[in-house]
């Protein structure tokens, strides 16, 4: 049974996309577990959130060998990996590879990453778009550490955008695996510790989890519809008998978010942040643009 933290605050009324599947995420973190977290962007932005309001004594490690840090915000883009201010009364500062050990000895309870691509089985494509084998392809960064966290932590949760080419019947490239062909002991048969595997998927527009090693739709945000969100998929999931209906964020999560974890926007207002959101009166949502969600400056500073 998937626990979700009651949301804090009053429920805000304008939000963006990427604002709205940070502070989700922030309520899916479990107190006491441990998470290796990918080196930045909305992962960290995720974990930093909930461990102020939700889960204060969750403990996170990133990829560069930090282990429990306590960093000090405001939280600055280059404090992604490999800076003093991120890694600030960490329990270790080690390396990759001794993350990775304790990964292998069973001590990362979940591992959250984000993508270019996912599949229904839930394996995971950040390293090209193309046919490989023709060539005919284009590169991208690659997975860094997310292959040992697909592969050795008990439980992976994925944070993507909800688009059709992110969902994709077979990813082009598996950088890092899920449950593979989907077959029962699929993972155990590649050398994957067993018990391992895909946990949930996270989108601006939905919460996903997996039934029989196969993508289900559990829960779906109140600003779109269940048709909007199959139709932006390549496939069709399973569905739950009954989907959530996710919540929005709220003032003291946005205020935590804009002030301390995100102050310039680096992950929240630049690059693709999806739609702007307007909470009306009556509880119903509809669009809104950037310049309106700021109070009509559009001078305001990032840390608004």
């Amino acid at each position: 049974m998937i626990q979700i933290h009651t949301a804090k605050g009053e429920k805000a009324s304008y939000f963006n996309e990427r604002e709205h599947q940070i502070c989700l995420m922030a309520r899916l973190i479990e107190d006491g577990k441990t998470y290796w977290v990918a080196g930045g962007g909305s992962p960290m932005a995720s974990i930093l959130l909930a461990k102020k309001l939700y889960a204060p004594n969750a403990v996170y490690v990133t990829e560069d060998g930090v282990l429990a840090p306590e960093p000090v915000l405001p939280f600055d883009p280059i404090m992604t990996m490999v800076s003093s201010r991120a890694g600030y009364r960490a329990l270790q500062w080690g390396t990759m590879n001794s993350i990775g050990f304790h990964a292998q000895m069973g001590y990362m309870d979940y591992g959250i990453l984000n993508t270019l691509q996912v599949d229904p089985y839930g394996n995971i494509n950040s390293t090209l778009l193309g046919d490989y084998e023709s060539g005919e392809f284009r590169r991208f960064g690659g997975p860094g550490g997310a292959d040992s966290i697909a592969s050795l932590c008990w439980r992976t949760i994925l944070m993507t955008d909800h688009q059709k080419r992110k969902f994709v019947p077979r990813v082009d490239f598996i950088s890092s695996p899920g449950f593979l062909d989907g077959s029962e002991g699929a993972r155990e048969r590649a050398g994957l510790p067993r018990g391992t595997g895909p946990y949930l998927v996270l989108t601006p527009w939905a919460l996903f989890d997996y039934e029989d090693r196969y993508l289900r739709l559990i829960g779906i945000s109140p600003f779109v519809t269940l048709e909007q969100v199959l139709a932006e998929m390549s496939f069709r999931p399973k569905m739950a008998d009954q989907l959530l209906t996710l919540e929005t964020p709220t003032e003291e999560e946005l205020t935590l978010l804009r002030t301390e974890i995100d102050p310039r926007g680096q992950v929240t207002i630049t690059g693709d942040i999806g739609r702007w959101i307007m909470r009306r009166e009556d509880g119903s949502f509809g669009p809104a643009d950037e310049v309106e969600a700021r109070g009509g400056d559009p001078n305001l500073p990032r840390s608004w």
